[in-house]
């Protein structure tokens, strides 16, 4: 290593392990200077900070090279930096924004707070906005970031959380409707002073729904969006799956946020997907959306799907200034991006995303109007998942592409009577398979796409051998098999009640046994053919049933196996199916389901997967 650069990295290791900028950094920032200007002129050439940048940036990533970057660029004069410049630099960068509270009043008088976080200056400034339900004060930590950007950063309580005033409800006010105080405070900013009129939003999960809803509302002066882990529907994909009620994570969401009790009971009261949650489905209103929005997302999160047809809706059907701007990753996380393990695996180089498309990045060119290339970027990064546990094994790395899905072949792999998966459409009749599911013993949740139990991919072994679990596996697979896209199952069922429910879950089988959760699906028979109108089975009667067993990207590796399992149950994470055509009640009237599973030349059960050859 240069000595010109050795306590760049020691003082670069400091601020990438403590980001907020306290004075040690700053002490350590200032040293920088001296040890960069390699002549000892007392200024810094373009020659020069271009080598310190560059080395930040291969030693620490684009994060840092571009914090450095910016400094620089603020600091320099006729493309030269002084060494009074940079401690004035500095200075700034080790100064604490000052906040303010605003009680900003939405149209029906209600008070949300905010706070406003402001650059030194005169202004007019861009902005960030935030909306949460998480308390803004704890959730302010990121203000610094973008206000040395020269960005206002604002946060706010949404309506009824924390010191905002209204009705404690999940996303009451977030859209279009009664109330629009996303909307509302667009508006409120745009008529301050210090605001130039550009507002760009990012948050994520309920941070990211709550940015779905707006753009929904096509609010003027929204100029971009960076939503992570969002669904696009809070009914389907949010609350209900296939109309089977996402029992753990709605219930410990609601009762641990401290909402309002009836919120929780408002959305039992709606097993359909009526015309209460329209004001919440944001995919109607793809047509309306108009600005530019990176999604990311996870292949274990529990809004994985959500976040690809937020994606494919505004790419595709949005209007001008969105349709064609929209850009998508997904890498192999759960609800929390770059976060590994990811359940019981380990994917390498899977710790962020990739650095073409960070937050930063993606404002700068639309709030400052930089020509970075951001715009030129594939709209679609996404991680193929592999064998963790082989050395060299295909997958496990990032592709890209230009639109979603990628190109595949679909192909349907049949379930057999020997409980076998094959390629070969069943040439016989063969007796179907046949299970009682009993709702006073539900099969339990082992991971999966949750998020307040146990979630990610994890070993599906402990239920492949219950009675209620049908089990069908590969033969060992002679090469990689990819598959990447939206997995379907289609499955030939009769039923000895007027309602049951299918779980379907894919598994890749490592040469050790384990049987590793990829992907799954729920349906509940009643809502089979519809969401919103509920229809019983014919006890008896063989129906052609389709399990959305959403998207994945996996390479089944040599040596491994493919499984699917089918059973009636997924609880916690689904509330049991009693049987009767109605939502589970704890008193009410429970039976037991017998199932059948046909898997013979006319009743081709089987499973659509996107393979890439």
């Amino acid at each position: 290593m240069r000595p010109t650069f050795r306590l760049l990295t020691v003082s670069l290791l400091l601020l990438s392990c403590h980001a907020s900028a306290d004075e040690a950094v700053a002490s350590k920032m200032r040293a920088l200077f001296p040890k960069a200007d390699a002549d000892q002129s007392g200024t810094l050439s373009e020659a020069e900070q271009a080598r310190a940048v560059e080395f930040v940036k291969t030693t620490y990533g684009g994060q840092w090279s571009r914090q450095i970057e910016v400094m620089f660029g603020r600091a320099g004069k006729d493309g030269t930096v002084s060494a009074e410049a940079w401690q004035r630099a500095v200075a700034m960068f080790a100064q604490a924004p000052a906040k303010k509270t605003e009680m900003i009043a939405m149209r029906d008088g209600v008070p949300l707070a905010t706070d406003l976080f402001l650059p030194s200056g005169d202004g007019p400034f861009p902005v960030v906005l935030s909306r949460t339900p998480y308390s803004r004060v704890k959730r302010s930590q990121e203000a610094a970031s973008f206000v040395r950007e020269g960005w206002v950063f604002v946060i706010q309580d949404m309506r009824g959380r924390f010191d905002s005033k209204g009705e404690n409800l999940p996303f009451i006010g977030c859209g279009w409707g009664e109330h629009e105080d996303g909307v509302d405070t667009i508006e409120w900013l745009k008529k301050q002073p210090w605001c130039n009129g550009s507002i760009v939003t990012i948050g994520g999960s309920a941070g990211g729904i709550t940015q779905n809803l707006l753009a929904g509302a096509a609010p003027q002066g929204l100029m971009a969006q960076y939503i992570s882990v969002a669904t696009s529907s809070m009914y389907a994909g949010g609350s209900y799956i296939g109309g089977a009620f996402r029992k753990a994570d709605v219930e410990n969401w609601m009762t641990g946020n401290k909402y309002d009790p009836q919120a929780l009971q408002i959305t039992r009261d709606h097993p359909n997907d009526d015309d209460y949650w329209a004001k919440f489905d944001t995919t109607k209103r793809f047509d309306r959306m108009n600005v530019p929005a990176v999604h990311v997302g996870g292949w274990f999160d529990m809004f994985l799907q959500g976040t690809i047809d937020q994606f494919t809706g505004r790419q595709h059907h949005g209007a001008p200034g969105a349709k064609g701007t929209q850009k998508l990753v997904i890498g192999p996380w759960q609800h929390a991006i770059g976060k590994m393990p990811a359940g019981q695996l380990n994917f390498p180089n899977a710790t962020r995303i990739p650095q073409a498309y960070d937050a930063l990045r993606w404002f700068t060119h639309y709030l400052n109007g930089t020509d970075n290339g951001i715009e030129k970027e594939p709209a679609v990064a996404y991680y193929v998942m592999g064998d963790t546990a082989t050395p060299g094994a295909p997958g496990n790395e990032w592709r890209y592409a230009n639109d979603w899905p990628i190109p595949a072949k679909e192909t349907p792999v049949y379930l057999t009577g020997e409980r076998r998966l094959s390629l070969e459409k069943p040439a016989a009749a063969t007796t179907p398979h046949e299970f009682t599911f009993d709702p006073a013993n539900p099969c339990p949740t082992i991971g999966g796409a949750n998020l307040t139990i146990d979630r990610g991919p994890m070993d599906q072994r402990k239920i492949e051998n219950r009675g209620d679990v049908l089990v069908f596996t590969s033969d060992v697979l002679d090469k990689p098999v990819e598959v990447t896209g939206r997995v379907l199952a289609k499955i030939f069922i009769s039923s000895s009640a007027v309602d049951t429910d299918l779980s379907v879950r894919l598994c890749d089988v490592y040469p050790d046994g384990r049987s590793m959760l990829i992907a799954e699906g729920m349906q509940r028979l009643r809502h089979r053919q519809s969401t919103a109108q509920p229809v019983p089975l014919t006890p008896g009667q063989i129906e052609e049933v389709t399990v959305d067993c959403w998207s994945t990207s996996q390479i089944f590796n040599i040596g491994h196996r493919i499984r699917v399992t089918i059973t009636s149950s997924n609880y916690p994470r689904f509330d049991v199916n009693p049987g009767t055509g109605q939502p589970w009640s704890d008193t009410g009237e429970q039976v037991k389901q017998t199932n059948r599973i046909y898997c013979d030349t006319e009743h081709t059960s089987r499973l659509v997967v996107p393979v890439v050859e």
